[in-house]
């Protein structure tokens, strides 16, 4: 069948083979574990069958074990053209585990080991060099093969090993394979990391002379299923690996313990003496269905890399010709100088870059992740574990990542990747046996929805025009609502009207004094992750000291409707490993939280929220947290924090949300309750002012805000809260505050009008002003602002 004969075959196997691909846009395949439902089939139906046991074993059971065993190595051995004569294959958990196995035992050589990693490494092959004697990551090709021309002079007669990647992950570049017979001249062994490459592509190893001597590859990302990995050895170089002195069990013939310390190695493969213990049987056994059934689906590797390659170089030059209306260029595009799109010996389907507005200013990737997890696209963003790869390709010298690390910038989270003006990692949207022409299409119109300023001209400023907008300032306001969140990311509870509530340096009083904690990590749950922590409602009962959380709708496995703790810090209530405080991790900080010991507290919130989790609470007069260091002002270094995100107090205004909204229902949205915002205080302007008259995001000019009075109270004294700043927004907005459920509104429309410096923005962050300790705050109160 032809290209699109083939998309249109794989688009509906979608439906049935990969049905979690249904309504999603997949462009993460470099990282995916996809299962199909045949291959599951076939694997179920083999367990329902046979009886399988440890191979270390005579039984008939065991014996099964090690034929199927036998059989499966001898399949893949076939499958990569590697005759068994000359190699052997090693199974091993992962890639990274059959790369440590080589390094580990090559370290035990007498003068240790050279090792030459090239600057397109997985951080994996990178770690290799603290086991060597003397390492050198080569940073050019030239390099590589400037070095071979001079024989390996920097080895100082030590044993040589080259390693490097068959495919990049950060990029798909190829790098060639004929480094390995010249490396083989020089005396020097080659590991080549085949991970990336067999996820879409053939490997031969039947010529024996251009082969590498170690090859590791990872089988979950060509099958999507087991989790399993290889180590494919050349026999000739078996002589390196077998200094290593560690044995497991099943790798021995013989041990003598007692009196006299010997072993014996086993020696009739090369594969016994490094799978120590029981093989993981189920997993190898699984290989077999997975070889049968990719085949039947997919056909052969060479078939998904025309396929893949199609695609990519769809996507590529779609990216390519993304132009904002001043012709400047969307898309950075990070492909190697030495590689084509649609050439498959240099270029494999993965495409790396990072989007610039039409000022050519760069776009934060988390922001793009973010609109993606809202639209069900999956992509990555951040250094891709490709270390060498991000550092040349972004032109970052040593002391700038030492200087990102020093502001914050670590791998996985959720920080700033925009620092001092340039990025510090990129986007990749990398493709697979399972993806369609559609993925590519759906891809390139949410860019184009979402980043691509068409209307911009080389004068023009490309911010939210309500954002640039010049704001008078506001009279007649005043609070309209006032909230506390005592549980981090579940439900507020609303201050009554007639209340006048206390506000500290730290926030208003009883807010996100308590949160929930992963019981296995002891970090605290977000919304974000478990959005049913929106359905946990907490509320404080002063009459009877408690606080009281209740479950919004019926869960099914809730152990009770309802817990309560005490408001006061009884010792008792807490864990006594607690006395001194337990470590948290909230929002990225390392805090002390006590836990309580009660254990149906942590069976109802397990139960709600389907983790094992438990509740913690902020020890009294903690100052283990602080205010974020981007929105600290003068004299607000060391204001404390408790278990809000960022700052002591979130504002919002009624007519910021009643302007998003009109927009919202413009489309044919349904309108989004401020609560959706999560504010602490809610600000508006008089009922009866004229429609038209309403000023919208009059907060993004406020440098202060003063509650002036409202009677005569002597507790209702005047309070003063500086402006820190504008709340940068993410896609928990999306979390419908009443039910849990996910959509799509309101960050969609609040990322189209409200972005600015390629971040979204709604509501402003407050602390009291300096030199106060307290002020009170009540629903009506007059706002002034300035």
């Amino acid at each position: 069948m032809d290209a699109a004969q083939y998309n249109a075959y794989i688009e509906q196997m979608r439906q049935t083979e990969y049905p979690m691909l249904k309504d999603a846009t997949y462009l993460d395949h470099a990282g995916t574990t996809l299962y199909s439902k045949s291959l599951l089939e076939a694997f179920s139906a083999d367990m329902m069958s046979n009886l399988y046991g440890n191979p270390h074993s005579a039984s008939q059971a065991s014996q099964r074990s090690t034929h199927q065993v036998q059989d499966v190595r001898l399949q893949l051995l076939r499958y990569f053209d590697a005759n068994p004569d000359d190699f052997d294959l090693i199974f091993v958990a992962n890639a990274t585990a059959g790369i440590k196995l080589v390094a580990d035992a090559l370290r035990e050589h007498e003068s240790g080991f050279w090792y030459g990693y090239h600057r397109d490494a997985h951080t994996s092959l990178v770690g290799v060099r603290e086991l060597a004697k003397e390492h050198r990551c080569f940073a050019e090709d030239k390099d590589v093969e400037e070095w071979i021309r001079q024989n390996g002079q920097t080895m100082h007669n030590r044993l040589g090993l080259l390693a490097y990647p068959a495919q990049s992950n950060m990029n798909g570049r190829r790098l060639p394979l004929g480094w390995c017979e010249k490396m083989r001249s020089q005396g020097v062994l080659t590991l080549l990391d085949a991970a990336a490459l067999l996820s879409t592509s053939p490997l031969s190893l039947a010529n024996l002379d251009t082969a590498p001597d170690f090859t590791v590859l990872s089988l979950y990302k060509i099958f999507g299923f087991p989790d399993l990995g290889a180590l494919i050895v050349r026999k000739d170089a078996a002589w390196a690996l077998q200094k290593r002195r560690y044995f497991g069990g099943g790798t021995v013939d013989m041990v003598v313990s007692l009196k006299e310390q010997w072993h014996a190695v086993k020696s009739a493969h090369l594969h016994e003496q490094f799978e120590d213990g029981t093989l993981p049987i189920h997993s190898i056994i699984a290989l077999k269905s997975a070889l049968s059934t990719h085949t039947d689906l997919f056909g052969t590797l060479n078939r998904i890399s025309e396929h893949t390659s199609h695609l990519a170089e769809r996507l590529y030059t779609s990216l390519l010709s993304l132009r904002h209306g001043n012709d400047e260029p969307v898309c950075q595009i990070y492909k190697d100088p030495l590689s084509t799109y649609g050439d498959g010996s240099t270029q494999g389907p993965v495409i790396a870059f990072n989007l610039r507005d039409a000022r050519g200013q760069w776009i934060s990737n988390l922001e793009v992740e973010k609109l993606a997890h809202v639209r069900n696209i999956n992509i990555r963003t951040g250094g891709l574990c490709n270390p060498g790869g991000i550092q040349s390709a972004l032109h970052l010298s040593p002391w700038q990542m030492k200087q990102n690390f020093s502001s914050g910038q670590r791998c996985g989270s959720e920080n700033d990747d925009v620092i001092n003006g340039q990025p510090t990692g990129m986007i990749r949207a990398s493709l697979g046996a399972m993806s369609t022409l559609k993925d590519v299409e759906t891809f390139i119109s949410f860019i184009t929805e979402f980043f691509l300023d068409s209307k911009s001209s080389p004068n023009n400023r490309t911010d939210s025009p309500v954002l640039m907008a010049e704001v008078p300032i506001v009279e007649q306001l005043h609070i309209e609502s006032l909230t506390v969140y005592p549980v981090k990311s579940c439900a507020g509870w609303q201050i009554p009207p007639d209340t006048s509530w206390e506000v500290r340096p730290q926030g208003l009083i009883w807010d996100r004094e308590w949160c929930i904690i992963h019981s296995g990590t002891s970090a605290a749950l977000s919304q974000k992750k478990y959005p049913r922590m929106a359905l946990l409602r907490p509320s404080l009962d002063f009459a009877a000291g408690l606080l009281h959380i209740t479950c919004a709708v019926p869960i099914k496995g809730a152990t009770c409707t309802e817990i309560t703790v005490p408001l006061s810090a009884d010792p008792r209530c807490f864990l006594p490993s607690s006395k001194t405080s337990t470590p948290t991790n909230v929002c990225g900080d390392n805090v002390s939280a006590k836990i309580y010991s009660d254990p149906s507290i942590s069976s109802f919130l397990s139960s709600i929220l389907d983790v094992p989790c438990q509740l913690a609470r902020l020890p009294a007069n903690s100052t283990s947290r602080h205010m974020k260091p981007h929105l600290r002002t003068a004299g607000s270094e060391k204001m404390p924090l408790s278990f809000s995100n960022e700052s002591p107090v979130l504002c919002i205004t009624r007519m910021s949300v009643n302007a998003l909204n009109k927009e919202i229902k413009a489309k044919g949205g349904i309108a989004t309750p401020a609560s959706t915002f999560r504010a602490n205080i809610v600000i508006s302007q008089p009922l009866h002012l004229p429609p038209g008259t309403e000023l919208p995001h009059a907060e993004d000019s406020w440098s202060s805000v003063s509650i002036a009075k409202r009677d005569t109270e002597a507790e209702a004294a005047e309070a003063t809260f500086d402006v820190l700043g504008k709340c940068r927004r993410c896609h928990m907005l999306c979390i419908d505050q009443r039910t849990a459920e996910k959509r799509q509104e309101p960050f969609v429309t609040l990322a189209k009008t409200r972005r600015s410096e390629g971040k979204v923005w709604f509501g402003v962050h407050l602390a009291l002003g300096k030199g106060q300790t307290r002020g009170w705050l009540r629903v009506g109160d007059a706002v002034v602002t300035s």
